[in-house]
């Protein structure tokens, strides 16, 4: 479905991801033989109605359909409308932009059930109307009906950004979830997964018991010290030691899933709690990372989580032979790189290119993902 590009080949990406912070947007530019620019972008936090009808969706309640349907026309008409903000704010036509590619909010994934399914929220017909731009949108059903999993997506990206035939390198996500790709300099190999929490257990934990919203710079978490019976008793879960591939979400780590592990313990202090939830998301990528003996040369960190210094410097102690640097050291806005995957998807939608990495879903080939929304 190729058609004639644009002047600069600009391209939209969005999501709102498992933390429910807000809305990333992403105006990216792409060039041939070049890193993408980044010509624009913006994180909108959500009204507060809204946010308290998207968060009421992550778990089962009355009247969930019909709680849905109005989230989702919502949701949809506030992308749209964030977008025309946002490109007017910078002074770029909508007509100069080829596509939007519209991740959507996750209120459902469940790819390992006999019926598998995911489902995301946020009406790209309501963008499309909206904003009088083609929509790209559900990434992720494709995949699964291939029996993938539907994540992690990102890793197509990270691949068409940063494979190198020279050496390994990995690049992980630390937003809500964590997620990993394994880049293989010998083989051409690339591997994604997710490797479980990344800021959802510490971020819940920080507004049930330190009275704050996020553990900023990791400085609530430096005061306490991993307490090792905690520790042990989550690295049990059998999700960390299932092999790839393997996708996760809010339906599985949640604050109802710390506390069963809190239960056996007779007293602790909610600092060593949160430096414990820590250490959890450090020693799960590091053994991601270390995987079936590889040993990256590099590592860069895009994501929320890398503005945690405690949870960086703990990653670095357990990989003490691998420079983890943040993306920004590739040159790249580490907080936009998920919604610039996006736009990438939807370039590649338009393309009729395949961008989803069996060896990394777990999908019986290639597919094209995404479905597509004319204005």
């Amino acid at each position: 479905m190729q058609t004639n590009q644009k002047p600069e080949d600009l391209y939209i990406g969005c999501i709102s991801g498992t933390s429910l912070d807000g809305l990333d947007l992403a105006v990216v530019h792409f060039q041939e033989d070049a890193y993408p620019t980044l010509r624009a972008a913006n994180t909108v936090e959500f009204p507060q109605e809204l946010h308290f009808a998207l968060l009421s969706l992550t778990a089962s309640g009355e009247d969930e359909i019909f709680r849905m349907g109005q989230a989702d026309y919502a949701l949809g008409l506030f992308i749209g409308e964030q977008i025309l903000r946002l490109l007017t704010t910078e002074g770029v036509k909508p007509d100069s932009v080829r596509a939007i590619g519209s991740h959507g909010q996750t209120v459902r994934h469940h790819p390992e059930l006999r019926e598998p399914f995911t489902l995301q929220i946020g009406s790209p017909s309501v963008i499309a109307e909206t904003t009088g731009i083609m929509t790209i949108a559900d990434f992720r059903s494709r995949d699964i009906a291939a029996g993938g999993q539907g994540a992690p997506l990102a890793s197509a990206y990270h691949r068409y950004l940063f494979a190198n035939p020279n050496s390994d390198r990995a690049v992980i996500n630390i937003g809500g979830m964590s997620n990993v790709t394994l880049l293989s300099a010998s083989d051409d190999k690339t591997t994604g997964f997710d490797t479980g929490p990344g800021n959802i257990l510490m971020d819940a934990w920080c507004r049930k018991a330190l009275d704050s919203e996020i553990d900023t710079n990791g400085r609530l978490s430096a005061l306490g010290r991993p307490i090792p019976e905690l520790l042990a008793a989550c690295l049990k879960d059998e999700y960390f030691s299932r092999p790839p591939p393997k996708s996760t979400g809010r339906e599985y780590f949640n604050l109802s899933w710390l506390e069963g592990h809190l239960s056996g313990l007779r007293q602790f202090r909610p600092e060593d709690v949160l430096a414990t939830l820590v250490q959890l998301t450090a020693t799960t990528l590091a053994q991601a990372i270390q995987s079936d003996n590889f040993n990256p040369e590099l590592v860069w960190v895009c994501g929320g989580g890398r503005h945690n210094a405690t949870l960086l410097s703990r990653l670095a102690e357990l990989c003490p032979e691998t420079s983890i640097q943040t993306i920004e050291d590739a040159g790249m806005d580490g907080d936009f790189i998920e919604a610039a995957t996006f736009a990438w998807l939807a370039r590649e939608y338009l393309f009729a290119r395949p961008s989803n990495i069996p060896e990394v879903t777990g999908a019986s080939g290639r597919r094209p993902l995404g479905a597509l929304y004319l204005p």
